[in-house]
């Protein structure tokens, strides 16, 4: 390889490192609302209004909607962590409160299988631009060498025989 191609696989090393410790950087900071009523607010946000169509109980204004988000309110500010008010609301509605699928389980397949199927073309973009790279094997039979050193003795002037073999007018 040469000191070229090494600076920009070098390069592309170190893009992908950055990417990389910007996701998990990322991923590892919570930002999870500190008052109660920001805590409810997300929760709302994240929870299906059972007598809309399409709605989340902190958009809608039905009565149902309203009285969830009350309930949300005060089992925040009784303490109760996100994940239990959630599972609270679906222990009593029904999994399909939620907006999120889970990401546990069979649901989980919706989260894991676009970024299997983008690493798997990924994968193949890959193995289609690192086999175009190769170039092909050349077999030179030993009647191309004649033909060659025939047209090396004639001051690389080509015989009758090759233009008609190449197609070309003599």
């Amino acid at each position: 390889m040469s000191a070229h191609g090494r600076r920009v696989t070098l390069a592309w090393i170190g893009c992908l490192a950055l990417v990389a410790l910007a996701l998990v950087v990322g991923a590892s900071r919570s930002a999870s609302p500190s008052s109660p009523r920001q805590r409810a607010a997300a929760v709302d946000a994240v929870v299906r209004c059972p007598s809309c169509e399409g709605l989340s109980v902190a958009d809608s204004s039905s009565a149902t909607a309203v009285a969830i988000r009350n309930a949300v309110l005060a089992r925040a500010r009784a303490g109760q962590s996100d994940g239990r008010i959630e599972q609270f609301l679906v222990s009593r509605y029904g999994p399909g409160i939620l907006l999120r699928p889970p990401a546990g389980g069979l649901a989980g397949l919706v989260w894991f299988l676009p970024v299997l199927a983008g690493a798997g073309g990924l994968a193949a973009l890959g193995v289609v631009f690192w086999r175009r790279r190769a170039p092909a094997p050349v077999v030179v039979s030993d009647e191309d060498r004649r033909l060659v050193d025939a047209a090396m003795a004639q001051g690389a002037r080509p015989s009758a025989a090759g233009e008609a073999r190449l197609g070309a007018a003599p």
